[in-house]
């Protein structure tokens, strides 16, 4: 018998949940305007700098993090420190937005004690709600495991930056799953080591997007808003 906590992580993690990912490709829409990703090279050189100096040891450790968290007062505490550490005004706010649309969901769907405090708390603005916080509850409360929340949060954001190159350059969709499946040691590897970290341990450093984030807020024209 399949565990119905493999369910709930598929429905989380998939593209076609409501969370809005789908509108942000998070600095890779400017290195492609300009010309320093054009191909699945470049691609993967793009997701190996997000995964390695951002969405490993900062997003996915929260997520673990988030997942093992039963109180609302520590889930908060954790969630301002990952704000904290986001300087780029428009990948803070599509974290936000996305981590609202995802509790908003969550809670619909099960009226979890803690999800529906989570909602009413980055509702009033108490908290700011990231997505890789929300998610981590999210999944955490389903009986996930912490390593499994941080690698399927990370295989989640690989998809999602790939489906958005599908949109910005010449590769076909063959091209698009054979860089998502490179990812996969990368991924693992992460995942793993963000189960570990503790919250003193959280860890940002991608100054080549941020600077393509805050780049991105003035290009001419725009087909994702990060």
């Amino acid at each position: 018998m399949i565990d119905s906590w493999l369910l709930a992580l598929l429905q989380f993690s998939d593209g076609l949940f409501p969370a809005g990912g789908f509108a942000h490709s998070f600095g890779l829409e400017t290195y492609v305007q300009s010309g320093r990703v054009r191909d699945r090279a470049g691609l993967e050189a793009f997701l190996v700098a997000h995964l390695e100096g951002s969405a490993g040891p900062c997003d996915a450790a929260a997520a673990a993090r988030a997942a093992a968290t039963s109180t609302l007062a520590l889930w908060a505490e954790i969630d301002a420190r990952l704000d904290a550490m986001k300087c780029v005004p428009e990948f803070r706010a599509a974290s936000r937005q996305m981590g609202g649309q995802t509790i908003r969901a969550a809670a619909a769907l099960e009226p979890d004690p803690l999800l529906v405090a989570l909602l009413t708390a980055v509702e009033a603005g108490g908290t700011p709600g990231h997505h890789a916080m929300v998610f981590g509850a999210v999944t955490g409360r389903a009986g996930i495991e912490p390593e499994v929340v941080a690698t399927a949060y990370l295989y989640s954001g690989t998809a999602l930056l790939v489906n958005a190159a599908l949109r910005l350059l010449p590769l076909g969709q063959v091209e698009g799953q054979r860089t998502l499946a490179s990812m996969r040691p990368r991924i693992m590897r992460l995942g793993a080591r963000a189960a570990c970290a503790k919250l003193e341990d959280l860890w940002s450093f991608a100054p080549g997007l941020e600077r393509a984030g805050v780049a991105h807020a003035e290009l001419e024209s725009r087909l994702f808003r990060s």
